[in-house]
């Protein structure tokens, strides 16, 4: 969330890096609506101070043996009640403004970062950097679908009979070795120094608001008709929201939590776009990494997370890019980006399979999670990152096409070996 009080001191500026996302963000209606609410929170102050004025003399005069009969008494004592109405009727009059301030707050994106690159859309990422070319299969191969479907590992069409279409049963080595790389990232991650969380997958109203998913994507989640409970998009919500209106003590950041769960949404919007495959499912299982730390050294453990995201895919010997977001691309609530793309040789391209951002203070300033110096006064909003370390099923999909055979087997990679117990599928 942003700062209502930069927002009121620098609206131009918070409006032009506003801008830079592209879409249509007007600060004035939010501008007026704190005047509004600022002016008559100074009536309301001044009517509050004149009736405590007034109780104030009005003990002091019978405290001196004025009788509660005298005309002076009984003329403060009804301008003490016409205050007392006043006062009732602009009370709700300010919450009411105040709470339309907080609405309107929710639905602005965060600033991108100073130096995250402008642009208007994907088409002006920028390519950081490539790693594992020397991997990339030089024969053709089956798309992941084909091959997992030909083996017998991923079953597309039963998936569909038991709940829809966008959802896949793992069977035999391909639950096997979906169970393997969760297992293998979160203990990579584990031994980086991450600790690991298993978090409720069924989350409420204000951890989605916390994080930035709500009130904006309300219809990318799915939502439990009878509660007020959702099932978790990604594990980066629950994990957040575990310190939500917490003061953390500075000296125990940064914290760094890995967790797994399985990941739930609609995908609307997104119809036609990889109906097949393991690419855009309605459910599928990731590990998160999620960091919360000092605005001192949030870009510094940025890159950290990157690092720890690249580290599993280098491991694996999977082909992979880096790219950074520019400002008309990133997410609702990152400042700054960076997309590691993973090779799939069936569509002779890279796809996303970890989005690793730096929210700075809008999710901690949503969610209210604050850090404390020793020795010092008042508190900080704290910083929050997170990024896939990875997406499973993607990661998956990779290693079926780049680890394929021309025999059509599997070729499993030398570090999942040891958790599969054999080095072909």
């Amino acid at each position: 969330m942003l700062d209502l009080k930069q927002i009121r001191e620098n609206s131009e500026a918070i409006q032009q890096r506003l801008n830079l996302r592209g879409g249509n963000y007007d600060l004035q209606p939010i501008l007026q609506l704190d005047i509004e609410q600022r002016e008559l929170e100074k009536n309301r102050s001044q009517l509050q101070a004149r009736s405590n004025e007034i109780g104030k003399l009005v003990g002091q005069k019978m405290k001196a043996g004025t009788k509660p009969d005298d005309p002076e008494i009984i003329s403060l004592k009804e301008e003490g009640n016409q205050l007392k109405t006043q006062l009732a009727e602009l009370e709700p009059q300010e919450k009411q403004l105040k709470e339309q301030i907080q609405t309107q707050l929710l639905t602005f994106p965060n600033l991108p970062s100073a130096t995250t690159p402008t642009g208007a859309s994907e088409d002006e990422n920028i390519e950081i950097r490539r790693w594992g070319d020397e991997y990339i299969p030089q024969n053709s191969v089956l798309p992941h679908w084909e091959i997992g479907e030909k083996m017998g590992i991923l079953n597309f069409e039963r998936s569909a009979k038991i709940a829809q279409s966008r959802f896949v049963t793992l069977m035999g080595a391909g639950a096997a070795l979906e169970r393997a790389l969760i297992s293998f990232m979160l203990d990579r991650h584990i031994k980086a120094g991450y600790t690991e969380v298993i978090p409720p997958v069924l989350i409420n109203t204000a951890s989605l608001t916390g994080t930035g998913q709500l009130p904006k994507f309300s219809e990318e989640s799915f939502k439990c008709a009878d509660d007020d409970l959702w099932l978790a998009p990604t594990a980066e919500v629950p994990v957040t929201n575990l310190y939500r209106d917490e003061v953390l003590e500075a000296e125990k950041l940064p914290i760094n939590h890995c967790a797994y769960t399985p990941c739930f949404r609609r995908e609307a919007g997104s119809y036609g776009k990889d109906t097949r495959g393991l690419i855009r499912l309605h459910q599928f299982n990731k590990v998160e990494l999620v960091k919360f730390v000092s605005p001192e050294t949030s870009e510094e453990e940025h890159q950290k997370l990157v690092a720890d995201a690249e580290a599993i895919l280098q491991a694996l010997k999977l082909p992979y890019r880096v790219i950074e977001l520019c400002t008309g691309d990133l997410g609702f609530s990152a400042a700054k980006c960076y997309d590691l793309e993973v090779w799939l040789p069936s569509a002779g391209k890279y796809r996303e399979i970890s989005s690793c951002s730096n929210i700075h203070d809008f999710q901690a300033r949503r969610a209210n999670i604050r850090f404390k110096e020793a020795g010092k006064k008042g508190t900080q909003f704290l910083h929050t990152l997170n990024g896939s370390g990875l997406a499973v099923g993607r990661t998956m999909s990779a290693i079926l096409e780049n680890y394929q055979l021309a025999n059509g087997t599997i070729r499993v990679p030398e570090v999942l070996q040891v958790y599969l117990g054999r080095e072909v599928l």
